[in-house]
């Protein structure tokens, strides 16, 4: 068995000539056969909003044992006084003795709940801020595991929900006709997600509206303050809840946290130029009224502090280029705008247009 072997061949590399190689045989130089196409740019990668601070080493937390110790005494203090009280009331009368018993009991069991209402509140932020790092790890990695276990989680936050229920319906009829994990997560975000930040968007932009107003009016300074904390707290209550957290008092303390190092990490870059152009104009508002000029600020720092919880609220992060922009929400809350009602019609058009 003899076959005609091939003769040896070199391969020259010219990098210049657009990326191609030549052949050259016997000393004789061919026309190029090889190209090399240039390597496809990479999509731009999701980031999650992160709020926790880098670990560095700690020494023995003696304020925390104190402090521990403290509440321990404290709660034992209690128990004995409402037990000496019940008994004090047993020896005076049998029938106030068992209605301070079942006032105690009372007690106990409002203190089971809020104390229960509050591990859920904590409980379900650190899903939330679980559920953003498996969906951009599905989005980025185009992952199996971290997809489907994200839309298993999306779908059994909001099951409960009545606004949600043709989002939800929608994703579990055509989840399965989608094979890409990335694109299953998308397709989770424009059901599910775009109501939602429509909805967040009217509530930013009706309470920065609210505080821009009412601190332009309001006669004392220490007023404002008052008046600017309790909207801006009722805002991240009510963004939380709309994204599916439950914000009990631990965990709307723990979200504005997170909002407070989110917008030292985060926000400190925009106070290099869009934020400072709304100051300037907060400038030209004041020579016409102090006060207006005043009430635009807070309204500025109330829409930033919206925006920031939007970010850690949302569980599927949004990619930078289509985040909502400070300037854009202020045109709408200096100028009073209205709110559009198209949250249903914008997201069937875009599933649509995603099918």
């Amino acid at each position: 068995m003899t076959q005609d072997l091939r003769s040896p061949q070199a391969f020259v590399l010219d990098n210049t000539a657009n990326e191609t190689a030549k052949v050259v045989v016997k000393g004789k130089t061919k026309s190029p056969i090889l190209t090399f196409d240039a390597e496809p740019e990479q999509n731009e990668l999701l980031s999650v909003p992160r709020s926790v601070e880098t670990s560095v080493p700690r020494s023995v937390p003696w304020l925390g044992f104190l402090l521990s110790a403290i509440a321990a005494l404290i709660i034992m203090w209690v128990g004995l006084s409402i037990t000496s009280l019940v008994d004090a009331f047993f020896v005076r009368s049998p029938w106030l003795g068992w209605l301070a018993l079942a006032f105690a009991g009372i007690v106990a069991l409002a203190t089971l709940a809020i104390i229960a209402r509050e591990i859920i509140g904590l409980l379900r932020l650190n899903k939330i801020e679980g559920l953003q790092e498996k969906s951009a790890r599905a989005i980025n990695l185009d992952e199996q595991k971290s997809a489907s276990e994200t839309i298993t989680e999306l779908e059994a936050i909001y099951a409960s929900r009545q606004d949600m229920a043709w989002g939800i319906a929608q994703l579990k009829t055509h989840r399965k006709d989608i094979l890409d994990p990335s694109d299953r997560v998308r397709l989770a975000e424009t059901l599910l997600m775009l109501p939602l930040d429509e909805a967040a968007h009217k509530i930013i932009a009706r309470r920065s509206r609210r505080v821009t107003l009412l601190t332009t009016v309001t006669p004392a300074a220490a007023l404002d303050v008052i008046f600017v904390a309790v909207q801006n707290i009722a805002m991240l209550r009510e963004i939380a809840t709309l994204y599916g957290g439950k914000p009990s008092t631990l965990a709307t303390l723990k979200l504005v946290r997170m909002i407070i190092t989110h917008l030292a990490v985060a926000g400190g870059l925009s106070l290099s130029d869009s934020f400072i152009q709304h100051f300037i104009g907060k400038g030209l508002l004041g020579r016409l009224s102090a006060r207006f000029g005043e009430g635009a600020v807070n309204g500025i720092l109330t829409a930033r502090i919206g925006l920031a919880a939007c970010s850690l609220c949302r569980p599927i992060p949004k990619k930078a280029n289509t985040r909502e922009t400070l300037s854009g929400l202020l045109r709408e809350v200096l100028t009073f705008g209205t709110d559009k009602n198209q949250t249903t019609e914008t997201t069937k058009t875009d599933f649509k247009a995603l099918k």
